[in-house]
């Protein structure tokens, strides 16, 4: 297959590069405005009994859970007559909004709930119909037709709705920003790396086009199924960072084939059958652990899986198909030292000597990297122990998290759908929160009904439970002192209210979620709102979590065995990609539950973490983790191959891919920190997060307990009993012909007592590159 790819990068270079180009143009006229598209829900389980319970609400009572939220301010008590006549016709405008039902008002019900304590705000209520994308629409339409001041009233639009279309515009906003300021730091970083815009400009030009290409992807999805807003996120991260990782190994892996050789083709073939391999390992591992996500039911985790595997499949084909034909036609032009500013760095610069592989010179590497590890595998115990300890007490404050739901605080402070929300949240709540609603079968009796109140009024914390509003047109019944609505074809719902002490988000009121399920009642009725689809959520998720990491960790396990044919070494890189993420998870419960560096980030702490944040987070994480790792293993095993001595492969591995990894790390952390920079919390949380863990596995993992793992292991590092050895010299990594059955050796290269070791590849060895090229 790469002797394909190369053949035909090298034969019809500019045939591949004019359907590459049209394709991109056409993703970026397909891809453009898919923000617009994108939900910002996707956190509950469609299937569970909550999401059953809304449903049943938004079917029978809408009132009952608007999405929209007209909030009145009168410059008056709006009782008056002379507020109350424009608050009416306010309400009647907006009953006669197309896509809007259930509209209810403090002018039409003038109930406490719907008035605030000071008597200058009222609430005007509706229900939109149909998915998400209706909502928007419509949001944006009462947006324009009612914000602002009406008839000597202040209107502000809040409510689900409205927060979830300050999502969507502020999370565009703000990465067309994130953007600005990516582009130009990446381009400086890659000019560092290559000393020239030529080179440097190739990994650019992959990583945009990739995320048009994903952008493409993502519209086309839009059309059959729910995408979360969020993934857009991820699509610029990973299409720029990852895209970028692959092309910096393999231009780079190209200039230095181009001096071994002195070919372009030759160079071209070369690049492709070792570098390109090692593009397609990383990618499969890496959507591997995206895909994880897809077994989880709720959207919002899905859409991550959605985004990732489509960027990273577009990043790995652009590397490996559309860059070699680049390469065959730019050819010496991009030889090391070319550029005007490879000569001026290397006339500046003092004589050092080239690092070369021990091949070269009869001796071993020499270079700062690969000093480096020698002296990481002498110390190996103290190395291994010291950083692993450490990592493990970064994780600490992760033994304490609390997980709820994100709310309107996560938007700007400076955002007006906030501060009207918080209005809301201020002045109209004297009295407790509706925490819970009860769905009782249609034609329940006085009986059951009476039975299940009281039994919900026994559990501490529960102070009222009474009809949801507006679910009967007419009343029968009176249980105790509760108005029931008449028996019908509709189910019957009641909505229970908490102590005014207990917040909704709070592991208090999701522990009434579940004793209210507990109920020995609780087989004639079902439980919804808040605290219930939290507790929902977080079952659904945990139930399938273990699935999700046995897809992850399963597949990075045989992934790097078919890599390296060894057993030894998929559970050292996921051992080690495992320690990497635990700086991050300490770190977004210290940092954003605990509310430490809030005022520097400018968040505001809700004391809880988002459910589906960490999941999606670990999983992002891991798979950029054994990204790195791919690279770094993959230049071993050729090394290994080659002279057969642990040590040296391992140094030389690193010396050669050691500046490339922490390039290509140092860039894809750049993009996620632009991305954090965002105003809303949960992608600050995203973007930092994971760009701490892509930094501590770049400059910590990677380079000390990776080789610090290998030097312990010594001659069993290699090790696999025969059947996985025969098993991979049939469908094993093979660069050239069938690999050899890699037996155990000594830390030497020696083969380990009662075992045979095949002699190293004789594949022309590649020469030293320049001091700048180091």
């Amino acid at each position: 297959m790469f002797n394909h790819i190369a053949a035909l990068a090298t034969r019809r270079p500019r045939l591949l590069l004019a359907v590459a180009g049209t394709l991109i143009a056409l993703c970026a006229v397909l891809g453009s405005g898919v923000e617009s598209r994108l939900g910002a829900g996707g956190v509950t389980d469609p299937s569970a009994e909550s999401s059953l319970v809304a449903a049943a609400v938004e079917e029978h009572a809408p009132q009952a859970a608007p999405d929209v939220v007209l909030l009145v301010t009168a410059p008056k008590d709006v009782a008056s007559p002379d507020v109350a006549a424009p608050g009416l016709r306010l309400t009647e405008r907006l009953a006669e909004t197309p896509g809007v039902e259930g509209v209810s008002s403090y002018w039409r019900t003038p109930v406490g709930a719907l008035r605030s304590e000071d008597g200058r705000h009222a609430i005007v209520a509706a229900r939109v119909a149909g998915d998400e994308q209706a909502v928007n629409e419509a949001v944006a339409d009462i947006q324009d037709r009612f914000a602002g001041e009406r008839d000597g009233l202040d209107v502000a639009v809040i409510g689900p709705g409205a927060v979830y279309a300050e999502l969507q515009a502020t999370i565009r906003e703000d990465l067309a920003r994130a953007e600005l300021i990516v582009l130009p730091i990446t381009l400086v970083i890659l000019l560092v790396v290559f000393g020239g815009f030529l080179a440097a400009g190739l990994p650019l030009a992959v990583g945009l086009a990739s995320v048009m290409g994903t952008n493409a992807v993502l519209m086309g999805l839009t059309l059959f199924t729910d995408v979360s807003v969020f993934s857009i996120n991820l699509t610029t991260a990973l299409g720029l960072g990852l895209a970028i990782d692959y092309a910096l190994l393999v231009v780079r892996r190209f200039r230095e084939e181009l001096v071994a050789t002195d070919d372009v083709a030759t160079a071209v073939h070369n690049t492709v059958g070792s570098a390109g391999r090692t593009v397609l390992y990383s990618a499969i591992t890496v959507a591997a652990a995206l895909s994880s996500l897809l077994i989880f039911p709720l959207y919002f985790l899905r859409s991550f899986a959605y985004a990732g595997v489509a960027v990273v499949a577009l990043s790995a084909l652009a590397a490996l198909l559309v860059l070699p034909a680049v390469l065959t036609l730019l050819g010496d032009r991009l030889r090391p030292g070319r550029s005007r500013l490879s000569r001026r760095r290397k006339a500046a610069a003092p004589p050092t000597a080239p690092a070369t592989p021990a091949t070269a010179t009869g001796g071993p590497t020499v270079g700062a990297w690969a000093s480096w590890t020698r002296s990481v595998m002498r110390h190996r115990w103290v190395v291994a122990l010291t950083v692993g300890a450490g990592l493990l007490i970064l994780a600490l404050p992760f033994r304490g998290v609390a997980f709820g739901e994100a709310d309107f605080r996560q938007l700007a402070e400076d955002s007006p759908v906030r501060a009207a929300q918080q209005l809301l949240r201020d002045e109209f709540t004297s009295g407790g929160e509706s925490m819970a609603t009860l769905m009782l079968p249609a034609g329940s009796d006085t009986d059951d009904i009476d039975a299940v109140r009281d039994a919900v009024l026994r559990i501490d914390g529960v102070d009222d439970v009474e009809p949801v509003p507006g679910t009967g047109a007419s009343v029968s019944t009176v249980v105790g002192d509760l108005v029931v609505p008449a028996p019908g074809d509709h189910p019957v719902l009641l909505t229970v209210t908490a102590d005014a002490d207990i917040p909704l988000a709070s592991a208090r009121a999701q522990e009434m979620a579940r004793e209210i399920r507990a109920l020995p009642e609780a087989e004639n009725f079902s439980v919804g709102g808040q605290p219930a689809t939290l507790v929902d959520s977080q079952d659904s998720i945990g139930s399938l979590l273990p699935i999700a990491l046995a897809i992850a960790i399963g597949s990075a396990l045989v992934i790097v065995f078919l890599l390296t044919g060894s057993v030894v070494l998929p559970l050292q890189a996921v051992l080690a990609n495992g320690l990497s993420l635990t700086a991050m998870l300490g770190a977004i419960v210290w940092v954003f539950q605990d509310g430490n560096l809030a005022g520097l980030l400018g968040f505001t702490p809700t004391g809880y973490i988002d459910t589906t944040v960490p999941v999606l987070m670990a999983c992002v994480a891991f798979g950029l983790s054994m990204d790195y790792g791919v690279f770094l293993l993959a230049r071993t095993v050729e090394e290994h191959r080659r002279t057969g001595d642990l040590r040296e492969a391992v140094a030389t591995a690193m010396q050669r891919t050691g500046g490339v990894i922490t390039a290509a790390a140092l860039i894809l952390a750049t993009v996620l920190i632009a991305i954090g920079s965002s105003r809303i919390a949960n992608t600050q949380m995203l973007g930092f997060g994971v760009a701490l863990a892509v930094l501590v596995d770049a400059t910590v993992v990677r380079t000390t307990l990776v080789p610090a793992f290998m030097a312990l292991t010594g001659r069993w590092t290699w090790w696999a009993p025969g059947p996985l050895r025969r098993l991979h010299a049939r469908i094993g990594w093979h660069e050239e012909g069938p690999a050899p059955a890699v037996a155990p050796t000594s830390e030497n290269g020696t083969a380990a007592p009662g075992t045979t070791q095949e002699p190293p590849s004789d594949r022309v060895p590649v020469l030293a590159t320049t001091a700048e090229e180091r």
